[in-house]
């Protein structure tokens, strides 16, 4: 088991682990599963500014994680939003945790200070996996969303990735650090957290 850097041919193998939450559950609050060719290019526009990891298994991916924009001004550009997600045959692994581990050291690399979740309620699992990394629980929007015939709220959870300085330097993108041995070093802090 390896973490590595996704690649846009991870797109089926990572469709195959979010289809079901979009269609079975109200994690995700798309209503479609993308095609293969839109979620390799979610894979490719990310990985332009932001990192997406991925446990691979002997060529079989078994868990992701990522990190978007927290909101497009520019007054936010030092948050991030973050996910994972873990193959229904993967869970309480240590998948979700390893990758966060190394997802998180590469935005205090980058130089982002804020980590955002959010989270579907109720998810007691996520809430916990959250929690046990050190994210704050920051506010719930209440019936948010609306989804297989029900309304459900998100609660918001936060994580300082490191203190904020006044002025703070612009953010780093993941192109141009990606090959770096700081970077290349943060994939084995998850690793090591990993149950084999």
């Amino acid at each position: 088991m390896w973490i590595r850097f996704a690649a846009e041919t991870d797109a089926n193998q990572i469709l195959g682990i979010y289809t079901p939450v979009v269609t079975d559950t109200p994690i995700s609050f798309e209503e479609t599963p993308p095609s293969p060719v839109e979620m390799a290019g979610r894979i490719r526009q990310t990985l332009d500014r932001y990192p997406w990891l991925v446990l691979d298994q002997d060529g079989r991916v078994s868990g992701y994680a990522y990190a978007t924009a927290f909101r497009e001004r520019a007054a936010y550009q030092w948050s991030v939003e973050v996910s994972a997600y873990v193959h229904t045959d993967d869970r309480r692994r240590g998948v979700a945790k390893g990758l966060y581990t190394s997802l998180f050291e590469i935005l205090r690399i980058q130089g982002f200070v804020n980590a955002f979740a959010g989270v579907a309620l109720p998810n007691e699992a996520s809430v916990g996996l959250h929690e046990s990394l050190g994210f704050e629980p920051v506010g719930v929007y209440e019936s948010v969303g609306y989804k297989l015939e029900g309304w459900h709220d998100v609660g918001w959870w936060q994580l300082r990735l490191q203190h904020p300085e006044s002025p703070p330097s612009q953010p780093i993108s993941f192109a141009e650090v990606q090959g770096s041995e700081a970077v290349v070093g943060a994939l084995t802090l998850g690793e090591a957290l990993l149950r084999r």
